[in-house]
């Protein structure tokens, strides 16, 4: 068998395998996964948007999940992007966004960021009672 075919490591043509980045970190990622950079995005857009509107308000939770829960009889040709549920009494206010809908219709980091942006201040107003350009200047319909 030929030593520098062993070497390689090129199966059937496909190129090298293994990490295309070492790790510094051995067992760990060098790179976040997909679901990681779409948590920092969401993250680092509502804790701008709430630190700005905390007063109005209040306690809400922020949360991602992959896809919604759609009910069996769900008749719609859409999917939601988010889901927001008002807290009552003690329990403070929901606000979910899903992420493989979101990332399903953006072709490109700026659109994922303006999507996210929008999804948020859109839910953030209506928790509020106020038009979506009062919430964030950057938004845009």
């Amino acid at each position: 068998m030929n030593q520098s075919k062993r070497s390689t490591r090129d199966r059937r043509g496909r190129g090298m395998r293994g990490p295309g980045i070492v790790p510094r970190d051995p067992g760990t990622p060098e790179r976040p996964s997909r679901r990681e950079r779409f948590d920092r995005l969401v993250l680092d857009t509502v804790t701008e948007i709430d630190a700005r509107w905390h007063r109005e308000l209040g306690l809400v939770e922020y949360a991602v999940e992959d896809t919604p829960l759609l009910p069996d009889d769900w008749g719609e040709e859409t999917v939601p992007l988010s889901s927001l549920i008002r807290g009552t009494g003690g329990d403070p206010s929901r606000l979910v966004l899903f992420r493989r809908p979101i990332e399903h219709r953006c072709e490109s980091r700026t659109e994922l960021d303006a999507l996210v942006l929008t999804v948020v201040v859109e839910q953030v107003a209506e928790l509020l009672g106020r038009e979506p350009e009062e919430i964030d200047p950057r938004y845009d319909d």
